[in-house]
């Protein structure tokens, strides 16, 4: 089996509301949609969700990184060789990690749909039955954040992430005001996407935050100062999460070395895709470090791939893939299996999605066919 053509579309998608966090704000989320076909006619779909502040792509270097040089690369190889693909990729471009995504997770799809099996299957089957579903709050006023936790417990769910990262003093009172809304039996886990610069920002914010019983704090520094979060890790009882700061298998490594962490947000645009990701999974399970698949506020395509990872492994132990719940319209389906406040997959082959290529022409901006 050999990929014969290679279909890039480039789309907004469409949020419900603007989704704010400590570096930018986001109106729609711009996604490149990749449908690989194969001489046999399997179809395979991929999703890339570059950030310059992350992957160091933009939504215009990945389509043209995928239509000038990675597509036409991998035309003609066996999709279902993941291995050799991703050697083929790191040896035409050195990182670009988002697009590489794409390529792998429509690999994937397609192995799993000519193999008759849910891609979880080909990662070592299915670990975990269904993973609780939880709410991300971006960044408003305190009371603002407050009234939305408030109203989604009302939904159902359980557990919350908060976007903060302005500045440490307004940030210590929007988690305070959430905390105090939603009472103590509900998780709230703090994201500060590097917001809070160094460790003595960071310190100085949890000594007023060690009471509020967090489940963890993820990146409140600078991605590339493993040194810092040492230092944090080191001075408060608060399990610290390293996200913009592991990107690959080397910054991992460097992690373990330092024990610069307790948890680790894995995302499949930071690795380049389910294949790297799986790598990461291992690497922290052997080094004791718990993992989270995290997102980067993919469409349905995007996110299955992660919980796909997500559900095959006992070291990953929570998932915050919303994406399918925050779009007004999405190209695939998988909002149909958020059951609030529990997400669980189906069975069907492949990533287990029905793509409406309606929508997908409705949302495209550009679009482009390689074989």
């Amino acid at each position: 089996m050999k990929i014969k053509q290679v279909e890039i579309f480039e789309v907004n998608l469409p949020l419900i509301k603007p989704f704010i966090i400590s570096y930018a704000t986001y109106p729609h989320i711009r996604s490149i949609i990749v449908k690989l076909t194969t001489e046999c006619g399997v179809v395979g779909w991929g999703e890339s969700v570059p950030d310059e502040h992350i992957t160091g792509e933009t939504p215009e270097s990945t389509y043209a990184m995928l239509k000038n040089t990675l597509a036409p690369a991998i035309v003609g190889q066996n999709p279902m060789e993941f291995e050799k693909i991703h050697e083929l990729m790191d040896k035409t471009v050195h990182r670009a990690p988002a697009a590489k995504a794409a390529i792998d997770i429509a690999c994937y799809d397609i192995a799993g749909k000519k193999l008759g099996v849910p891609v979880y299957q080909l990662l070592g089957g299915r670990y975990h039955e269904k993973f609780p579903v939880t709410h991300v709050l971006s960044i408003d006023e305190p009371e603002k954040m407050a009234d939305e936790a408030e109203e989604k417990i009302k939904e159902g769910y359980r557990s919350f992430k908060m976007k903060v990262g302005l500045d440490v003093a307004g940030d210590v009172k929007r988690i305070q005001a959430v905390r105090d809304r939603v009472g103590d039996d509900i998780a709230i886990r703090v994201d500060v996407n590097q917001g809070w610069i160094n460790s003595a920002n960071t310190l100085q914010a949890l000594r007023k935050l060690e009471s509020l019983d967090l489940d963890w704090l993820e990146q409140p520094v600078v991605q590339d100062d493993i040194d810092a979060m040492v230092e944090i890790k080191s001075k408060t009882s608060v399990p610290q999460m390293i996200d913009e700061g592991i990107r690959d298998m080397y910054d991992l490594r460097q992690i373990i070395a330092k024990r610069a962490a307790d948890k680790i947000n894995i995302k499949l645009m930071k690795c380049g895709g389910i294949y790297p990701a799986m790598k990461l999974a291992h690497m922290a399970e052997m080094a004791g470090i718990e993992c989270q698949i995290g997102s980067m506020v993919e469409s349905s395509i995007g996110s299955a791939a992660g919980f796909h990872v997500a559900f095959s492994k006992k070291i990953i132990k929570s998932v915050e893939l919303t994406g399918p719940v925050k779009f007004t319209k999405d190209i695939g389906d998988l909002k149909e299996s958020y059951i609030i406040p529990y997400i669980q997959l189906n069975e069907k082959p492949g990533l287990g999605l029905s793509i409406d290529e309606t929508i997908l022409a409705e949302l495209t901006q550009n679009s482009e066919i390689v074989e």
